[in-house]
C-alpha cells in the first residue's frame, strides 16, 4: 500500500474533476450521516474520495460514482474524521512508531503529534531522526515534534546526550517535523535563557508551532513571562483554573487522558460550565502504555471519556480533530471531511459510545471490524540502539545502603509522595529507624535508587518513596525513567534492587521486578531501553505480567508503572530524584535527603 499521501498541488486537477461529475472517485461513502466539525452539525451527506483525499461532500454523490468506484454503504452510520493526538511520546508505549500505529489504527487514530524526547536523552539528534524516518513510512500521519529539553532542567540531571539550538534548527528542515516539543525548562524560558530562547527563536522562523509545558501552581508574573517567550500549548495544566489560564493567555489547552493522568474531567468544565470557546480545547493522551492501547484504546478512549464528562458529542469530536488540526497549522490538510483534505475517516454506529467499526486513512482501508487490515513498516534498528544500558560494573546490596548521619537512631527525611492519577509528586517527609549506622525504610515508605545507565560511572543515588503500598522483599527496575532514562529502582530489599538493575544490564533494557531474590515479571525493552520492536500485543501481555506482578507485590495504585517511571521527572513537582541527587522542583534545586530543615 502507498503510504506517501499526495501533496493537494498534484491531484488538484482530479479533485476538480471528481467533486463536477467529470471523472470517477475511487471511494463513495454513502447513506450515512456526516459529522461536520466544520460547522458542528449533522448531514446525511455522501462522501467522494480520489487520490487520498476528499473530493466531493454533499447531499448525494452519484455524479463522482463510475465503473471502478468502490462504494461504501454507511447505512445509517455515523461518518466522522479520523481522530487526532494532539500531543503524546510513542517511547511511552514502549513500542517503535510501526508497532504504536499499528496499535492505535484499529482505535480510529489517523494522526499524531509526536515529541520523541525519551530517546532523544539517550541517543540525541540520531535517536529524534531514526523515529521521525520510521513515522514518516506509516500508512497514517505521524508528526514529529523536535525535542527542547535534553536535559529537561540544565544543572539537575545528566542525559546520555544534550539538544542544542544547532540541533533544533537542523531539524525543523526535516519533513516530517511539525514543530518544537515541549518546552519542559519552563525557568529558563521566564529566566530568558538564551539556549532555550535561540530554539524558540528556530522553530518560529521555521513557521512551525512550540509545544508548552508548564508545569507550575504560579499563573501569575511567571505564567505571563513563560506565554511571552513562545509557547503555544500546555497539556500540564489539573485544574478548571489552569485550562482557563492557558486559553485567556492565547494558548491551546491540552487536556490529557493518558495511562495515568486523569486530567480531562477537572478541566473540561471551562468548556461545559464556564462556556469557554471550545475550539481553544485540544484532547491528547501524552502517555498511554501498550497495555492501555490493547486493552482501552487510545484517543477514541479519550473522546468516550470526555463526553462522560459532560461535553457534547461533537465538541468532543472536535477538540480531537479540527481542533488540533487547526492548532498545528494544518487546518487545510487534516482534521475534518472537507473537500483537499487527506481523507482520514472513521464509520460508527454511535456518537456517545464510540465503536471503531471501520478506518480510512488517506483514502485506504486501514482497520475494519477492530482488526488491522494494512501492514506498518518496519525499520531496521542500528546496532548502537540496542546496546544503551552501560552500569560500569556489576551492582550489589551495598550500593544502595543509605547511611545514615553520624550519631542519629532516628532520622527525620524527605521522601517523595506519589499521587494517584496525576504527574506531580508530593514532597513528604518520614522518621524512621537507623539499624547499624543504614537508614531503614518502614511505614509504607520504600527505597528509591536512581541507576547511571549512559556513561558507565557505576554511580547510584538514593533516597525514599511512598505511595506503592509494597510489601515484603521485593523490587522493581526501569531504563523507562523520563526524562533522562537512567534507571530507577524501587523496592524494599537492597539484594533485590541490585539483582533487579543487574538484569536490566543483562537484557539491554526494559523493565523487571523482582520477588523474594526470584524474577517474577520482565518486559524487555532493547531499543534505547525504551521501546520493543514485537508486535504490541506481545509488549502488552508482558506488561500485563509486569502490572500484575507490582499488585502481588502490594502495589495498589491505578497505572503504578507510569508512575514510577516520572519518578526521575525533575520538571514537574514537588520532590524527585535525579542521578545528581534528590531535586526540589518547587525551587528547581538540589536538596539534601537529610538536613536540620527537614
Amino acid at each position: 500500500m502507498e503510504t506517501v499521501i499526495s501533496s493537494w498541488a498534484s491531484v488538484a486537477p482530479r479533485l476538480v474533476a471528481v467533486a463536477a461529475g467529470r471523472e470517477p472517485a475511487d471511494l463513495v461513502i454513502r447513506g450515512g450521516k456526516l459529522v461536520n466539525v466544520q460547522s458542528r452539525e449533522v448531514l446525511d451527506w455522501d462522501v467522494a474520495i480520489a487520490d487520498g483525499r476528499f473530493a466531493y461532500i454533499g447531499p448525494d454523490a452519484s455524479h463522482a460514482i463510475g465503473d471502478t468506484t468502490q462504494i461504501i454503504e454507511a447505512e445509517g452510520r455515523y461518518v466522522i474524521p479520523g481522530l487526532c493526538d494532539g500531543h503524546m511520546h510513542i517511547e511511552s508505549g514502549m513500542l517503535t512508531p510501526a508497532e504504536f500505529a499499528a496499535a492505535v489504527i484499529p482505535h480510529g487514530t489517523t494522526t499524531m503529534f509526536t515529541d520523541p524526547h525519551e530517546i532523544a536523552n539517550v541517543l540525541g539528534l540520531r535517536g529524534v531522526r531514526l523515529m521521525h524516518d520510521e513515522a514518516l513510512a506509516q500508512p497514517i500521519n505521524i508528526f514529529t515534534q523536535m525535542p527542547s529539553c535534553a536535559p529537561s532542567a540544565p544543572g539537575l540531571e545528566t542525559t546520555g546526550f544534550e539538544i542544542t539550538p544547532e540541533d533544533v534548527a537542523e531539524a525543523m528542515q526535516w519533513p516530517g517535523i511539525v514543530g518544537l516539543g515541549e518546552m519542559m525548562n519552563f525557568p529558563g524560558v521566564i529566566n530568558a535563557d538564551p539556549k532555550m530562547l535561540a530554539e524558540i527563536a528556530a522553530t518560529q522562523d521555521a513557521g512551525k508551532t512550540v509545544g508548552g509545558h508548564y508545569a507550575s501552581p504560579d499563573k501569575g508574573i511567571a505564567f505571563s513571562a513563560y506565554v511571552a517567550g513562545g509557547p503555544a500549548d500546555d497539556h500540564e495544566g489539573t485544574a478548571e483554573a489552569d485550562a482557563i489560564a492557558r486559553v485567556r493567555n492565547g494558548m491551546r489547552s491540552m487536556m490529557r487522558l493518558g495511562s495515568a493522568w486523569y486530567d480531562v474531567e477537572s478541566q473540561i468544565t471551562a468548556v461545559t460550565e464556564k462556556g469557554l470557546d471550545p475550539r481553544n480545547f485540544i484532547l491528547c493522551t501524552d502517555d498511554c502504555h501498550s497495555g492501555t492501547l490493547v486493552n482501552e484504546g487510545h484517543m477514541n478512549r479519550v473522546v468516550r471519556h470526555a463526553i462522560a464528562c459532560g461535553c457534547e458529542p461533537l465538541i468532543a469530536l472536535q477538540m480531537a480533530t479540527i481542533n488540533t488540526a487547526t492548532h498545528f497549522g494544518l487546518e487545510r490538510e487534516l482534521g475534518s471531511i472537507a473537500p483537499g483534505r487527506r481523507a482520514d475517516v472513521i464509520l460508527t454506529s454511535d456518537l456517545v459510545t464510540l465503536p471503531i467499526e471501520h478506518v480510512i486513512a488517506r483514502g485506504q482501508t486501514v482497520a475494519e471490524g477492530g482488526e488491522l487490515t494494512v501492514r506498518c513498516p518496519h525499520f531496521d534498528w542500528p546496532d548502537d540502539s540496542r546496546n544503551t544500558v552501560h552500569l560500569g560494573k556489576v551492582l550489589s546490596a551495598d550500593d544502595f545502603v543509605i547511611n545514615a548521619p553520624e550519631g542519629r537512631n532516628r532520622v527525620t527525611a524527605r521522601v517523595i509522595g506519589v499521587v494517584e492519577n496525576q504527574a506531580p509528586t508530593e514532597a513528604l517527609t518520614a522518621n524512621l529507624p537507623v539499624e547499624d549506622g543504614i537508614v531503614e525504610a518502614e511505614g509504607g515508605v520504600a527505597q528509591i535508587a536512581l541507576v547511571e545507565r549512559h556513561r558507565a560511572t557505576g554511580d547510584v543515588t538514593n533516597a525514599f518513596v511512598s505511595g506503592f503500598g509494597y510489601t515484603g522483599e521485593m523490587a522493581i527496575a526501569s531504563t523507562v525513567a523520563h526524562d533522562s532514562h537512567h534507571m530507577i529502582v524501587v523496592g524494599t530489599d537492597r539484594a533485590n534492587m541490585a539483582a533487579a538493575a543487574n538484569r536490566l544490564g543483562e537484557v539491554g533494557g526494559g523493565v523487571t521486578v523482582f520477588k523474594d531474590g526470584i524474577e517474577v515479571a520482565l518486559v524487555e525493552l532493547p531499543i534505547a531501553g525504551l521501546m520493543s520492536d514485537s508486535p504490541a500485543r506481545e509488549v502488552a501481555a508482558k506488561a500485563d505480567r509486569m502490572v500484575a506482578a507490582m499488585a502481588d507485590c502490594g502495589c495498589t495504585l491505578n497505572n503504578a508503572f507510569m508512575q514510577h517511571s516520572l519518578l526521575a521527572l525533575v520538571v514537574i513537582p514537588s520532590l524527585r530524584i535525579s542521578d545528581l541527587g534528590l531535586v526540589d522542583v518547587d525551587k528547581f534545586e538540589l536538596t539534601d535527603l537529610f538536613g536540620e530543615d527537614v
